[in-house]
């Protein structure tokens, strides 16, 4: 009987042996995949910034917001017939008083509230040049909710959510303020003025850039 014993631990041994013998030494781990809010850079899995999303403006041409590295961003979905329309004077102040140091604020126009953003882009343009003097960027149409939305704001109503938790646009003229670093400060309802977000905007503006 104890002979048959020995000869099954005997056995065993070398079976395991040449399974771990087939196993390559330095087995390397399964690709992680990058969820919507991360990005894999070298290996890494980090966290996406704005800086990482590409958008259209307003002829059709990709606009890399790359291009904000380092600077405070005021980022707003617009409607040209909405009662809080006339913010464009506010968020244009804004513009002017902050963007010498380092403000971009970046209009995105939006047909999905109450049909208030009918308009082509090029009516749009016109329609926020001649009537507010607006001299901000103010992109191509965007969808902000729904299977249709932008990547962008995806993005953004994931990193700063609305009330209880919901991620949906209300209206238009919803706000959100994105840091030096791009990462998403805060996000202000449509009936929050531009003027309010001033001392916001300031204390952003006096962070170092990264």
């Amino acid at each position: 009987m104890t002979r048959y014993v020995v000869l099954f631990c005997v056995l065993a041994a070398a079976v395991c042996q040449a399974g771990a013998a087939a196993e390559p030494a330095t087995a390397k781990e399964s690709p992680r995949k990058a969820g919507p809010g991360v990005k894999i850079k070298e290996g890494k899995v980090t966290e996406k910034t704005v800086y990482d999303f590409t958008v259209r403006d307003a002829r059709g041409a990709d606009h890399p917001l790359s291009g904000l590295k380092g600077k405070v961003a005021l980022v707003v979905n617009v409607a040209s017939n909405c009662g809080f329309t006339p913010q464009y004077e506010g968020l244009e102040e804004l513009h002017k008083k902050y963007g010498k140091l380092g403000l971009e604020v970046i209009g995105f126009p939006c047909n999905q509230f109450g049909g208030q953003e009918p308009g082509t882009n090029e009516q749009i343009q016109k329609f926020c040049s001649l009537n507010y003097g607006v001299t901000f960027p103010v992109m191509g149409k965007v969808e902000v909710n729904g299977k249709g939305s932008d990547l962008l704001y995806v993005h953004l109503k994931e990193k700063a959510p609305g009330v209880l938790g919901s991620e949906a646009i209300k209206w238009n003229f919803t706000k959100f303020l994105v840091g030096r670093d791009g990462r998403v400060i805060s996000r202000y309802a449509p009936q929050v003025k531009p003027a309010a977000l001033a001392p916001d905007i300031e204390k952003a503006l006096d962070m170092p850039v990264e």
